[in-house]
């Protein structure tokens, strides 16, 4: 289970029951957060800021990293752009790139990084063969009623179906079918 922290006095609390642990665009750069979560020993999932540069993100990694946590996964969720049609800006050129410059591994959430579910699919499968180590996908039963993000969620039917597609862009783009999909409900 991934659960986003948002304050230093949690890390503790939150380390207890979640798997890894998630900082969020917002605190990319929350050098205490950041720290704390890495000491924590949980592994770490770090997402890009809302302005962020390739140096800045990998910087904030830093951070983690320097506590002797190694268990660090970039995750894109996009950035801001002048263009509204879209929630944000969801750079996938940075895939190839991050897998050129650093070790650690590298997923997409296609769902923050467009906010329009029927976007979701198409950009997961792109991101997949650029070459994204996961995905971060928001489900729910009935997108309409869901409390947060409705717009962007897939049904369970669609994120079957996304997931049935997977396996067939990873191998036309000579990636292992073996990449994971963490599910945010």
């Amino acid at each position: 289970m991934v659960t986003e922290v948002l304050d230093v006095r949690h890390v503790a609390l939150v380390a207890q029951y979640a798997d890894m642990l998630q900082i969020g665009a917002r605190n990319m750069q929350n050098f205490s957060l950041l720290r704390e979560a890495g000491e924590s020993g949980k592994p770490v999932l770090l997402k890009r800021g809302l302005a962020a540069t390739v140096d800045e993100w990998l910087m904030a990694a830093e951070y983690i990293l320097l506590t002797g946590n190694d268990r660090v996964v970039l995750c894109e969720r996009g950035v801001r752009s002048f263009d509204s049609a879209t929630r944000n800006l969801l750079d996938l050129t940075v895939i190839p790139l991050l897998r050129q410059i650093t070790h650690l591994p590298v997923i997409v959430d296609p769902s923050h990084g467009t906010g329009i579910a029927r976007l979701v699919g198409p950009m997961a499968l792109a991101a997949i063969a650029a070459g994204a180590d996961g995905l971060l996908v928001e489900v729910h039963p009935e997108p309409r009623a869901a409390a947060s993000d409705g717009a962007q969620s897939l049904r369970p039917t669609e994120f079957a179906e996304l997931m049935r597609n997977l396996p067939e862009v990873a191998r036309a783009a000579g990636r292992s079918t073996r990449s994971r999909t963490f599910l945010s409900v």
